[in-house]
């Protein structure tokens, strides 16, 4: 793992090659330590010194700390048939540290910052980088107007960036044309300016759109009451086309489970809502609605207003757009590896200008720890060898193993799993593949092995009945 970094920061420009060099020295040290702070992850003094006042020089912002890895992952995503650019919106929440230019968060009492993040994941979830994130404070003086909110314009909303994330995937589509770009939100980005700015687009300027729909919007036609006939009773009223089965992760509220949902599918054409100064053409587009089937206990059944773009013909595109749309689930594990691996919310920084580079760096660090994770699962029969040095991989297997490394590298798929369980992960019959908390984990334990391995060289076995022993403590 050792070049990753240089990958990443190859097009670091501060105007400063001094200031180049420091952050890829910091990168290499906060992606060693995912969870460790800045002081924790540098060696001495002088690095933790060097390290503060790189954050604290003006040349240093969030935005040119992901430059450079932006244009790794634009490298990634080029020649791949679809990549999904999937958005989401997640708190860091600084409450109790002194942290001047923090905002207002969902809850009064608490301060810290919203980061808007697009990340480029694969079908397969694997996720290819950060393609853009804005990190932005909520005004106090804004935060009891909600109910003026629908009279601003769009470009005067907390929404509106959602409507850009999309724009920016739009230009990206430019750049990479073999490549289907798909913008997938959920239910916060269920915005008409979305719709009329796909309608709009060139054919090759054009990216395409999955979200998870959040109004019951009104159609042109009319019911005999005189009222609008709302999407909902639309897609209802379709035939089923069949079923999709697919597991759901466990969250703070539910239990991992096996979910049924029945499909269904059809064109509608949406009535703009109103705008004041503006008038917006209707437009059409196509909606998947899933719901579940039978769900466990009698409860609440998991069902999505899925609207897109893509095509919906044939039950197997709809079904590709439900797929699709199960890959949201990759950015809240990344905000998961970023708050509680990384534990970017306990950096104390002091400013706004010192913790955005950071919570940048940071990022970057985050994603590398879940591209790690799924790399494995997307590559299985490649040796480890493609991500990792010798002297990386023979102590995690020797460790693991409890035996002399072998002369063939692992696969990537085996060593996740012995990486993986140096986190605690246990491989049990009933268990899914590990997931990024025992990876963090695990790969910092790698680097201490790695360290221990290139400082003492391997460790000599021990004769019992003739054969070598390696003896380890768990």
């Amino acid at each position: 793992m050792s070049d990753w970094g240089n990958e990443e920061t190859a097009t670091a420009d501060f105007s400063d090659e001094r200031l180049n060099k420091r952050m890829r020295a910091l990168l290499d040290r906060l992606g060693s330590k995912p969870g460790a702070s800045v002081p924790a992850a540098c060696k001495g003094w002088d690095e933790t010194i060097a390290a503060y006042r790189f954050l604290d020089n003006e040349k240093v912002t969030d935005q040119k700390v992901l430059s450079s890895h932006r244009d790794a992952t634009h490298k990634r995503m080029a020649g791949r048939k679809v990549v999904l650019c999937v958005q989401g919106t997640t708190e860091m929440d600084f409450t109790g540290r002194k942290l001047k230019g923090a905002g207002p968060l969902s809850i009064q009492e608490r301060i810290g910052f919203f980061n808007h993040v697009t990340l480029a994941v694969t079908p397969e979830r694997l996720c290819l980088g950060v393609l853009d994130a804005e990190l932005w404070v909520r005004d106090f003086e804004d935060r009891n107007k909600n109910d003026k909110r629908k009279q601003k314009p769009i470009e005067e909303k907390e929404s509106h960036r959602w409507l850009e994330g999309y724009r920016r995937v739009c230009e990206l589509s430019e750049q990479l044309p073999g490549t289907m770009l798909v913008s997938i939100s959920d239910r916060k980005g269920d915005i008409y300016e979305c719709f009329w700015e796909s309608v709009r687009m060139d054919e090759g300027k054009r990216a395409e759109f999955i979200i998870r729909g959040c109004h019951d919007r009104r159609l042109p036609e009319k019911l005999e009451d005189g009222c609008y006939k709302k999407l909902m009773e639309e897609v209802s009223g379709k035939p089923i086309l069949g079923e999709v089965e697919f597991k759901i992760p466990k969250t703070e509220n539910r239990s991992a489970r096996r979910v049924v949902q029945s499909v269904k599918a059809c064109r509608v054409r949406l009535k703009p809502p109103y705008r004041k100064g503006e008038m917006m053409p209707e437009v059409e587009i196509n909606v998947v609605f899933v719901e579940e089937i039978n769900p466990p206990g009698g409860g609440e059944p998991i069902a999505w207003l899925l609207l897109t773009s893509l095509p919906i013909d044939t039950f197997g595109q709809a079904c590709l757009v439900v797929e699709y749309y199960l890959c949201r689930w990759q950015i809240e594990m990344y905000f998961k590896v970023l708050k509680s691996g990384c534990k970017i919310e306990e950096r104390q920084l002091e400013t706004a200008e010192r913790i955005k580079p950071c919570i940048a760096l940071y990022m970057i660090v985050a994603w590398r720890v879940l591209f790690v994770t799924m790399l494995g699962r997307e590559c299985p029969d490649l040796p480890c060898t493609a991500l990792l040095e010798d002297d990386e991989w023979k102590p995690v297997y020797m460790i693991a193993k409890n035996e002399a490394p072998p002369e063939t590298p692992p696969s990537r798929v085996d060593f996740t799993l012995m990486v993986s369980s140096l986190g605690g992960y246990l491989n049990r019959k009933c268990d899914g593949p590990p997931g990024p908390k025992t990876m963090w984990v695990g790969l910092q334990r790698m680097v201490d092995f790695t360290l221990a391995w290139k400082a003492f060289g391997p460790v000599q076995p021990k004769t019992r009945n003739g054969k070598d022993v390696y003896k380890h403590k768990g």
